[in-house]
């Protein structure tokens, strides 16, 4: 029964994943986070970092890490699988139009008004991770905020706006920021 669950949930999220990653995040929030109690707000944070730091989708990396935790190698299978089932049967049905040479001007239309939506839904998504990450009961929690972690932000973001580093660099920078800051923070290995 956890299994279809597992399965009904993701083909849910994977029905309204229009717009990636990022804007799939608040549907994984509330149905795996609120709704199900399968992650906390803290795993939910964790999940993005994992899922951005492993090959491909997020929606997809965030399907199969859920469904690990939940029921192991099945659950992360099945829910794996109800993730992708949506976007497939859609992009199969949209291919035999778009390989025939027709025009869907509709489609062309619903996806110019889901972009504002979509940046919606990210910024709601950013807003909701930092609200979960600093505050509890409305009071930041200053113990939350690691100076490392907050220096690398600082350092990340001034050069990507400044220097424009690609996000390779940004990597690269982070995790010698990340090991410098710590090996200093938390003294020699």
């Amino acid at each position: 029964m956890l299994l279809l669950e597992l399965f009904l949930v993701f083909v849910q999220i994977g029905a309204f994943a229009f717009g990636g990653g990022y804007a799939v995040l608040p549907l994984i929030q509330r149905f795996v986070v609120e709704e199900r109690g399968w992650l906390s707000m803290k795993e939910m944070t964790d999940l993005v970092s994992i899922s951005q730091m492993t090959p491909g989708p997020i929606a997809i990396n965030s399907a199969t890490f859920v469904g690990t935790k939940v029921a192991g190698i099945p659950g992360a299978i099945v829910a794996t699988l109800g993730n992708v089932l949506p976007q497939f049967t859609l992009m199969m049905i949209l291919a035999y139009f778009i390989f025939r040479d027709r025009k869907i001007a509709f489609l062309d239309r619903m996806l110019k008004g889901l972009k504002p939506g979509i940046v919606g839904l990210i910024a709601i998504a950013a807003l909701s991770m930092f609200r979960n990450s600093l505050f509890q009961n409305g009071v930041v929690q200053w113990s939350a905020l690691h100076p490392v972690a907050a220096a690398a932000f600082v350092i990340g973001f001034g050069l990507r706006l400044t220097k424009r580093f690609d996000m390779i660099q940004l990597i690269i920078v982070g995790a010698l920021l990340g090991i410098a800051g710590n090996v200093l923070y938390a003294g020699l290995p």
